[in-house]
């Protein structure tokens, strides 16, 4: 028996599992010596050995079953791969900064942790960026530190440090040993909010960390954490409570084993905010954070909310706590003893949405006692915190959180805002605004239906409601400079009227909606309200608006009830009582039980509770409405509100009453079929929740098969043609089903991780737009290839998808070539037609499937293939799908390579056509003279008009057509306001004009043979052996008349070496010529024609000199053959 399970240990190939089974066969064989001793022992320690080698056994058949199931896509994994996202930014805002810091040793290398943006990196002092973890499983983080004793050794804490209601969470501490190019997940996976990481200044082995801890929930990895051996196990020394963490954390400069630690009581669900608790305090540790004392002596007694710590780096006894105190109300407080007593300087704190959002302390390197107290704008004292004032932020973006210094520059300010990250050379009096960084956070979005691009609008945290084109026709894409401020304040849903592009509807938080007329850019508020003697009107922060689908003047917007408006918001009538649950939130239990009212509650910036967040109107059928409520409530009408039906969402399967409806859809092509989305994240509850209705509410059914655990879903949009395609934002990207929810697929290639808060389809150009929070917009062009993705399609050999209608027009320049390294654009999508192809196996080359098997091998003789088989491998021809596009008429109009792979493939035709001219086959000219530079064709844009495109496969020389052709439209945009009186000649000038290029080339060519084998002959005359001094006047005299030629048709060779202005060549009016197909569409006119005709005129003078002068030297040749010299090649 130990020799049978000898043999399973060696064949065992998961080294992690023969480490357990070769422990358990020392067991086994120590249970066999002593089997005299006590049967009855083994036979119990048998048993247990047994099911942990079944165990064993199963965990490795899982885990390789995991790992193939890695490996291995599925036909429609590898066809949704094929399509990509495109960022669209934009930057001119940017958005929310956690935390920056400055490399010591290279002051422009800085790193920056987004609040929900992920990490980035500057080599450059912001100049250009780096994004450092968007492979990474989280978003949002809170705090960055530099390894002291290595520059290269960062650490990243993740998950916001604020507790604001939109925050996102964290998964932990990371680590990178290589300035941020790849990390190490290094455990606190339960913290979920990181806010200081502090590394020792003497050892790297020596980590601390602040967590904060769950904001949403009790429990979790919350307290100071200590590392003694670089992150590989931590202590918590300092646990207060389940709902306490550690906030701030400073370490005396003078001696690493003195901290100083703030801890904060904090908890928040839908409803309410408790800022504050008896577990808030200050805490010093003197033995290296081992252990820690409370320092509370001249602090308040009452509850305490966020402290932002810091410590005078001139003088380390000194210390700063800025305290939040009941009702927002705080205070500054100072201690010269290290902790020993704390004196009160003022009553300063941080305002605007609660100290909760800010408070962070920053003491100044460069003047003892200068404090900085972040807020909305920062506060700043000179003399420890007795007096503040104002910074100047002239021209600069409010809500400040983080606050850098250079070393040795006592002027310099680094800033990280809502807006963005902002430098000051001059101690604050400006201010200068890195616009590079796409980190928007946006809400909600909407889109246009503006031709020939559509507009794109989105509302977001702290930087308004914007607005800007999904594409330009500029070459440069589409910069700041396109986008602008269309309503001010926090932005939140917005809503464009179908038809009417100058129409747009933008609200702020609180249900502050306004009308927008596009053309003049003024706004009128139509935020409806309550009568006299009804209660106070409740608005979600993000009152949800919708218009109606049956009448575009018609108009939706939620309060506790559900509002209506015929006229575009000009008057409101109410079609629905109150539809939640209308409590009193005081009420409510939080942080465990119901609280005192005595107790740190705050709801100033909470969303008022209560509220409808969701509003849907059935395509069908005008009069069916569903709403949903943050309280977990679904309301429908079958009746245009005339009666409701109220359902709490815990009736569905397996949904906690807490829920908050984030969406509700009815469908698109079906009154009875809806889909919500519902969220428990506030409660501490990641799960996702989605649910689908056949039966028009009468009964649910979960719909989350692929989607992880721990993703929570926000946002549901249906495709307008197929009623099976649906696409779902969710906290980490896109998911995309293809059978109406049964089974969800992953869809984010192209995006970074993030969360995706809104999604929504421009249908005319089939777009997919997403609103992320954190990495602004992102567009996937044309996903209508999506809908024909079936079993059937993906099992033929191969597909070809139609594409949409093709846009032609001439890009322009944009932008001046000149403004830096650190403008900021992003790319259009690739000019012209995008054709969509599939191909359900791809096909290898002999030395690739050679490599295939050698890789399988592994470690066993790899056999050598044989010198044939290497040589075929070396002259195999390459493989690629060819497609054909024809015009009309049937005509090949261009051919088109791509990929062949299995898979999906997006290859782009240029909407251009070619005649051909001449191309080289090979470049031993050694002199050109001023005739220009071969080419394999004239290129001019395509025809507008329908096109077939054809899919071939080209396999060692073979082409085979693989797929039933599709037809294609080019339509034309941008139309010049004159009219090119020459146009109806175009089209035969253009074959002159290819023509005559071709021919010019051909006598280019000729002539350049010629002169090369004149210097060829000059070289070799002394290997003459006869008639030498006749040929070598012959070479010369031929020397002479090239060099003639080349004056006469490529000018003075003297004055192009000065610069000098010469005559016009022949390729110089050749080139004038073809000028009136660059750039434009008006096409060649009377002038190119001119340019034309004198080309040719040139080119009949020049062509009998050329072939006369090809002939002598051809005729020269043979005679220096004769006289003893060598054979002359070409």
């Amino acid at each position: 028996m130990f020799f049978r399970f000898a043999t399973i240990y060696i064949n065992l190939k998961d080294y992690d599992l023969l480490l357990y089974l070769n422990i358990s066969i020392i067991f086994f064989n120590f249970m066999l010596n002593n089997l005299l001793i006590n049967t009855y022992t083994i036979m119990k320690n048998m048993k247990l050995y047994l099911v942990s080698l079944l165990f064993i056994f199963s965990y490795s058949s899982i885990t390789g079953q995991s790992k193939r199931d890695k490996k291995q896509k599925s036909p429609i994994e590898s066809a949704l791969s094929g399509f990509e996202f495109r960022s669209i930014g934009p930057a001119f805002m940017s958005g929310r900064i956690s935390d920056i810091a400055i490399d010591p040793n290279n002051e422009n290398v800085w790193y920056v942790a987004v609040s929900s943006g992920g990490a980035w990196k500057t080599e450059n002092a912001g100049t250009t960026w780096q994004p450092l973890t968007d492979d990474q499983p989280f978003f949002a983080t809170g705090c960055i530190t530099i390894d002291p004793n290595n520059s290269a050794s960062i650490w990243l804490g993740t998950g916001e440090n604020v507790a604001g209601r939109h925050i996102g969470i964290g998964h932990g501490i990371f680590h990178s040993l290589d300035g941020g190019k790849s990390w190490k997940d290094m455990g606190l996976k339960k913290s979920e909010h990181l806010s200081k990481i502090i590394i020792h200044p003497e050892n790297s082995d020596i980590i601390w960390v602040a967590s904060q801890g769950p904001l949403w929930s009790s429990g979790g990895e919350r307290g100071l954490y200590k590392s003694v051996n670089g992150g590989k196990t931590w202590k918590n020394t300092l646990e207060i409570n389940e709902w306490t963490g550690v906030t701030d954390l400073v370490i005396d400069p003078t001696d690493p084993n003195i901290l100083y630690a703030a801890s904060w009581q904090r908890h928040r669900n839908v409803a309410g905010l408790i800022d504050g608790g008896p577990g808030t305090a200050l805490y010093k540790s003197t033995n290296g954070g081992d252990s820690w004392k409370k320092i509370n002596k001249g602090l308040p007694k009452s509850n305490m909310g966020k402290i932002g710590l810091a410590i005078s780096p001139m003088d380390p006894t000194v210390l700063y706590a800025a305290i939040e105190l009941d009702r927002r109300e705080g205070a500054v407080y100072r201690t010269s003893n290290s902790g020993g007593s704390w004196n009160k300087m003022s009553n300063t704190v941080s305002g605007g949405t609660g100290p909760h959002y800010y408070q962070e302390l920053v003491a100044s390197p460069h003047v003892f006692d200068k404090i900085y107290l972040m807020n909305v704008r920062v506060l700043v004292s000179d003399d420890g915190g007795r007096n503040f004032s104002q910074m100047k932020e002239s021209q600069k973006h409010s809500d400040n959180h983080s606050l850098t210094f250079k070393e040795n520059d006592p002027n310099y300010l680094l800033m990280g805002t809502d807006g963005g990250i902002y430098e000051s050379f001059d101690n604050s009096k400006n201010w200068k605004y890195v616009a590079n960084l796409p980190l928007t956070q946006f809400y909600k979005l909407a889109v246009d239906d503006a031709e020939p691009f559509y507009n794109i609008y989105g509302g977001t945290q702290d930087n308004n409601t914007q607005g800007g084109p999904s594409r330009t026709v500029r070459r440069n894409g589409i910069t700041n400079s396109d986008w602008y401020v269309v309503l001010g304040g926090d932005g939140h849903q917005p809503a464009t009227e179908p038809g009417n592009p100058n129409i747009v509807y933008a609200q702020s938080q609180q249900g502050y909606i306004n009308r927008v007329d596009r053309t003049t850019g003024e706004a009128v508020n139509i935020r409806p309200h309550e009568g006299i003697d009804e209660p106070y009107e409740r608005f979600n922060w993000d009152a949800p608006i919708l218009v109606s689908q049956h009448d575009p003047k018609r108009l939706y917007f939620g309060t506790q009830r559900v509002w209506r408006s015929e006229n575009r918001g000009d008057s409101w009538s109410t079609i629905s009582a109150d539809l939640t649950k209308n409590e009193e939130r005081a009420s409510l239990p939080i942080m465990g039980r119901v609280q005192s009212f005595d107790n740190a509650l705050d709801v100033y910036a909470m969303s008022t509770y209560n509220t409808i967040t969701s509003i849907s109107e059935s395509k069908t059928n005008e009069d069916v409405l569903y709403a949903g409520t943050d309280d977990g409530i679904i309301q429908y009408t079958s009746d245009g509100g005339k009666n409701w039906t109220k359902m709490t969402v815990d009736k569905l399967p397996e949904v906690p009453a807490s829920a908050f409806v984030n969406d509700i859809k009815v469908d698109l092509h079906d009154e009875n079929t809806a889909y919500v989305a519902l969220d428990n994240h506030k409660f501490g509850d990641y799960s996702p929740y989605l649910y689908k209705t056949t039966s028009g509410g009468k009964k649910w059914e979960p719909i989350v098969n692929g989607l992880p655990e721990g993703t929570l879903v926000w946002r549901l949009v249906q495709d307008h043609i197929n009623p099976n395609l649906l696409f779902l934002g969710t906290e980490y990207g896109v998911y995309i089903s293809v059978n109406q929810g049964e089974k969800w697929h992953k869809f984010s290639n192209g995006l970074p991780t993030i969360s995706v808060r809104d999604l929504a389809i421009q249908k005319r150009e089939n777009d997919l737009v997403l609103a992320t929070f954190g990495r602004s917009f992102y567009v996937l062009d044309d996903y209508s290839p999506l809908r024909d993705i079936t079993d059937s399609t993906l099992e033929k050999e191969a597909h070809l998808f139609t594409p949409r209608k093709a846009l032609q027009y001439n890009q322009v320049m944009g932008g001046t070539g000149s403004s830096g390294g650190s403008s900021y654009s992003a790319r259009n999508p690739r000019y012209g037609s995008t054709i969509t192809y599939y191909l359900s196996e791809g096909h290898s080359s002999m030395k690739s499937e050679r490599q295939k098997m050698e890789r399988k091998l592994k470690k066993e003789d790899i056999p050598f293939p044989g010198w044939d088989a290497l040589d075929k491998e070396m002259n195999e021809a390459s493989s690629e799908v060819v497609l054909m596009i024809k015009n009309s008429e049937g005509d090949l109009v261009d051919v088109v390579s791509g990929p062949l792979r299995k898979g999906l493939h997006r290859v782009t035709w240029g909407l251009g056509t070619s005649i051909s001219t001449t191309t080289t086959v090979s470049q031993n000219s050694t002199r050109s003279g001023r005739w220009g530079r071969p080419s394999g064709g004239m290129v001019s844009a395509a025809e507008p008009g329908t096109y077939q495109v054809s899919l071939f496969k080209r396999i060692s020389g073979v082409l085979t057509e693989i797929a039933e052709p599709v037809s294609l439209e080019v339509e034309r945009i941008r139309e010049n306001i004159l009219t090119n009186p020459m146009a109806d000649l175009h089209k035969e000038y253009n074959i002159k004009l290819a023509d005559l290029t071709t021919a010019v080339k051909v006598s280019e060519h000729m002539f350049n043979k010629a002169t090369a084998r004149v210097a060829t002959y000059e070289r070799n005359l002394k290997q003459l052996k006869t008639n030498k001094q006749e040929l070598t006047k012959a070479v010369y005299n031929l020397r002479d008349k090239m060099n003639s030629l080349v004056r006469e048709f490529g000018g003075s060779a003297a004055k192009a070496e000065i610069g000098e202005k010469d005559r016009l060549t022949i390729m110089d009016r050749l080139s004038k010529a073809r000028g009136g197909y660059y750039g434009n569409s008006y096409g060649p006119t009377e002038l190119h024609m001119q340019s034309f005709d004198m080309a040719k005129e040139m080119y009949n003078r020049s062509k009998p000199k050329i072939d006369t002068f090809s002939k002598e030297v051809n005729s020269l040749g043979k005679l220096l053959e004769k006289a003893g010299g060598p054979v002359y090649l070409d």
